[in-house]
């Protein structure tokens, strides 16, 4: 029999742990991914970028819905670690004899690139403060830095590792959502004060704020979760975003799973983040974004799959909403 969710939020990190599959294992001198994507920039021009996912510590919080820690470590990389992931990444994304080599978007100058590493890249027991310069270093050819941080780390180190740089930096925050008392279940320790007082902080320092929203998260039905994404990313624009990104939250971390069993967690429709997307899109308050990494799996209908993904993807890039799809085999409408 699965055990609770815990109410008392101390007994939560506790349960969250029980609950988690093996961790991989991994060379902290190595990225654990690594890939190139296009991606509408502020001017709307689709621009190519890369995106390195960093080997580094375990962030210390442990939020429900969270799987990044099975690529992390269980200790801080030493010194020179990270800028050598970055070279390691960026020399296999650049040249043509390697497997992960894309012409097309090679053809193209890389004009911004994602450092994401699975927590909070202004942790000092994650990325060594001591490697910013040289990560910077690395980073001068690019037009535009983005990185990951919790809201609560957002401080003086940012801009210490913001004057290193000759890019523009962007700093992408989970807000996830602004339902209060899912929020609170969510582990991540944060309020929705929190999160606009660090949104304030960037924007008065002149850094650009990209939103990640959980679409559907644990403890909400599919009739409660466009409200909810939607409002996420009304609260989201309000405290300055330029960039939302919609994440339909996943199976993979072992709690997701338990709460299903309980009936507390059921994955997203596709229909519902195709609906929040619209919404998003549709307020022309900045870009937004769906992700669309393994979207197969949200999906009840192999015969619109494909266009309704092709019609994310052109959101996506176009920044514009395409007309809706009504699928003649399973009559599914986007939602309204």
């Amino acid at each position: 029999m699965v055990s609770p969710y815990p109410a008392e939020a101390p007994r939560r990190d506790e349960w969250v742990r029980a609950h988690r599959p093996g961790r991989n294992r991994l060379d902290p001198y190595r990225p654990y991914a690594f890939l190139m994507e296009e991606e509408c920039s502020p001017s709307g021009e689709v621009v190519a970028g890369a995106t390195v996912f960093l080997t580094n510590r375990e962030c210390p919080w442990r939020c429900l819905m969270c799987d990044l820690w099975k690529n992390t470590l269980e200790e801080t990389v030493p010194l020179g670690a990270i800028p050598a992931q970055i070279d390691y990444a960026l020399e296999r994304l650049t040249h043509p004899a390697n497997a992960n080599f894309d012409a097309t978007a090679s053809a193209a100058r890389l004009r911004q690139i994602k450092l994401y590493n699975s927590g909070s890249f202004f942790d000092p027991r994650a990325i060594p403060p001591e490697d910013f310069e040289p990560i910077a270093n690395r980073l001068a050819p690019f037009e535009r830095v983005i990185v990951e941080c919790h809201p609560a780390l957002i401080g003086q180190s940012v801009l210490r590792f913001r004057d290193f740089l000759s890019a523009r930096l962007e700093v992408a925050m989970g807000l996830e959502t602004v339902h209060p008392e899912v929020l609170s279940r969510l582990n991540k320790r944060m309020t929705l004060d929190l999160f606009a007082r660090a949104a304030e902080f960037l924007r008065q320092n002149e850094i650009a704020l990209r939103v990640f929203i959980l679409v559907k998260p644990p403890f909400l039905d599919e009739s409660q979760a466009l409200h909810w994404a939607q409002r996420s990313i009304d609260f989201a624009f309000d405290c300055g975003a330029t960039v939302v990104s919609l994440i339909p939250t996943r199976f993979g971390n072992g709690a997701l799973e338990a709460l299903a069993e309980s009936g507390d967690f059921s994955p997203p429709k596709l229909a519902t983040l195709e609906a929040a997307a619209s919404y998003g899109v549709g307020l022309q308050r900045g870009r937004l974004f769906a992700d669309l990494w393994d979207l197969e799996k949200f999906s009840d209908c192999d015969h619109c799959f494909a266009l309704r993904l092709e019609r994310l993807r052109a959101m996506n890039q176009a920044q514009a909403v395409p007309p809706s799809i009504t699928c003649s085999k399973c009559g599914t409408p986007e939602q309204g």
